[in-house]
């Protein structure tokens, strides 16, 4: 087991590396002056080449890189003399547009878009997986035929569609809660936790319809096996049957796709966090690229791929968890 995580964690440390490049140069390499793009219309060929010298784009690419690198390791000088400052590591740029460091900006929005993505994860796994167990339990029947209409229905929409059905009939028609504005915690607990219920609601209708599907394939594969008949001959009760053999079986593809999909999200949930006004990686996504702020771009692409391969890197430990045999491959 020890020598299974060892070769797992190295295969992520290197494609890391790997990412750290291939997404500083998609940035970074593009033809154009990055720094001209710091100051907006008040750009003057002194001010740009300022920016050059601040932001380092005036030396070459690989020492750009070099200096990337050790940022996000040991934190980073911008400047020289007394116009220096300071960008603590892990450091992922600064960004000349909101005045602050690339790090700093993703702090504050990531916690939303954490809560807002393991909120929705739960849901739809919790109903998703209920859903498919029904189903597969009830094959052929009406809870099957519901189950299957509905998961193919909430499949078919997409979440802005969802979430502004939400808001009509919700907020604005039957007037069950107010507009769903983010609030801190610390200000009001309740608030912050209204703020997020209605873009819960709205992922899982999404995920949940394909869980349901997906949980329901695995189980039908599953329930058909030889060792599910051994074991209710053997007079274990359909409980243990269905939840201790027949679901723990079919987990694997379902442990997949919920690292996976937690993972995209935490990398932003651009829709949905603009449908409901939530201040998180979303938001911040799309700000940078209306304002061609790369360096937030490079931190935010950076860190979603991130959040994929430390995912994969997960769910390749679950699987020696769930099925012994992984470890040997």
């Amino acid at each position: 087991m020890g020598t299974y995580i060892i070769r797992r964690v190295i295969a992520m440390i290197l494609m890391l590396v790997a990412l750290s490049i291939i997404v500083f140069l998609l940035f970074q390499g593009l033809p154009g002056n990055p720094a001209a793009l710091t100051c907006g219309k008040s750009c003057t060929p002194q001010v740009i080449k300022q920016n050059e010298i601040r932001l380092g784009y005036d030396k070459p690419l690989y020492e750009q890189y070099a200096m990337f690198a050790k940022g996000v390791v040991a934190g980073r000088t911008y400047g020289s003399g007394t116009a220096t400052f300071e960008c603590p590591a892990p450091c992922l740029g600064y960004s000349f547009f909101r005045g602050e460091n690339v790090t700093d900006l993703i702090k504050s929005a990531l916690p939303i878009t954490a809560v807002e993505s393991v909120g929705a994860l739960i849901l739809w796994l919790v109903t998703g997986v209920t859903v498919g167990v029904i189903a597969a339990l009830r094959r052929g029947k009406w809870q099957d035929r519901v189950a299957t209409g509905g998961a193919l229905i909430g499949y078919s929409f997409p979440t802005f569609f969802i979430g502004l059905v939400l808001l009509y009939f919700v907020i604005f028609k039957f007037k069950i809660m107010a507009y769903p504005a983010y609030t801190p915690f610390a200000d009001d607990p309740v608030a912050w936790l209204k703020s997020f219920i209605l873009p819960w609601i709205t992922l899982a209708l999404v995920f949940a319809a394909f869980y349901s599907r997906l949980t329901r394939n695995q189980m039908l594969d599953t329930l058909g096996e030889d060792y599910i008949r051994t074991a209710r001959a053997k007079g274990l009760s359909e409980r243990r049957v269905i939840g201790k053999h027949a679901l723990r079986s079919g987990l694997t593809p379902i442990v997949t796709a919920a690292g996976i999909d937690l993972a995209t999200l935490l990398g932003g949930v651009v829709i949905t966090e603009q449908v409901f006004g939530l201040p998180g990686l979303g938001r911040l996504v799309l700000g940078s690229v209306l304002e061609s702020d790369l360096p937030l771009m490079t931190g935010t692409v950076l860190l979603a791929a991130t959040f994929i391969i430390a995912a994969n890197l997960i769910v390749d430990l679950l699987y020696a968890v769930i099925d012994p045999r992984v470890r040997l491959g």
